[in-house]
């Protein structure tokens, strides 16, 4: 199954993740210390992470010491940290959210910064700091994918996704 790994709504990997957001509403302790949790090691030294990270392991996740699991356990901790901010769903992507209306609530400047991160704290930071911007409403799976399988790739789809303003003419 680790060739298969996936976030998206008809998976178990999916559908388990979003149980947990769900029954986050239910547990404002560890929903609050995943929020509190400033980098990727303390979101993964959390009880509610690690609930997650046993719950997806018994529905097909890698555990952790097998090659391709040590990059995904990384990423699952920032999609933790991440779900955890937010407060309802939206179908729309992030970077459609992101760019929408006269003013977009994320500048091209801010947007551009965050497809150039480095690393993946550079990434889960960004994308926390882009939360509030968009009214903690995201598409929570396609997000979990999107840092996932973080790459050129998604780079590129947030690129071409993302509604750049148009230049006027001087």
């Amino acid at each position: 199954m680790s060739n298969n790994i996936s976030f998206r709504p008809e998976t178990v990997l999916g559908q388990a993740l979003l149980k947990w957001w769900q029954e986050l509403d239910n547990n404002r302790g560890d929903r609050a210390e995943l929020r509190r949790a400033h980098n990727l090691t303390a979101i993964t030294l959390t009880s509610a992470y690690q609930h997650l990270y046993r719950i997806l392991l018994s529905r097909g996740w890698p555990e952790e010491g097998k090659p391709e699991s040590n990059w995904r356990n990384e990423r699952l901790a920032a999609i933790a940290g991440l779900l955890a901010h937010i407060k309802s769903l939206d179908e729309r992507s992030l970077p459609v959210i992101m760019s929408e209306g006269e003013r977009p609530p994320f500048s091209e400047l801010r947007f551009r910064r965050l497809l150039e991160s480095s690393s993946l704290d550079e990434v889960f930071s960004g994308l926390r700091r882009a939360l509030p911007l968009v009214a903690y409403q995201v598409n929570a799976l396609e997000l979990a994918n999107d840092v996932l399988f973080w790459s050129d790739g998604v780079k590129k789809r947030w690129a071409y996704t993302y509604r750049w303003p148009a230049k006027s003419a001087v």
